[in-house]
């Protein structure tokens, strides 16, 4: 399914509210002046609200679906209607504001 590409300037929640931020976007490809997120790129997830004694709150996140047809170095580009999971809890991560110009399928 097409979606649009994610960038370093992509908006993205963990599923309890946490801020992520893409540790290593792909910088030779750039969308709207920003790096491309790649399937290989981590997240760094901080303020996850889930606090349970039964186990820790997500602090990584990583896209495991992307685009199958548009490639940055050899790696599939993710983008928003991809799927994803944290390392933690394995719930998913959530686009938000993303760019709207640029759709892979």
């Amino acid at each position: 399914m097409p979606g649009p590409v994610l960038t370093q300037a992509s908006s993205v929640l963990c599923s309890h509210g946490g801020v992520a931020t893409a540790v290593s976007p792909f910088p030779r490809v750039l969308v709207a002046g920003a790096p491309v997120v790649t399937l290989a790129t981590q997240y760094a997830i901080a303020g996850c609200s889930l606090s349970t004694s039964s186990g820790p709150f997500d602090v990584s996140g990583q896209w495991v679906a992307g685009a199958v047809r548009v490639l940055a170095g050899g790696v599939p580009v993710a983008i928003a209607t991809g799927s994803s999971i944290t390392v933690a809890t394995g719930a998913p991560l959530i686009p938000g504001a993303v760019q709207p110009r640029v759709v892979a399928s």
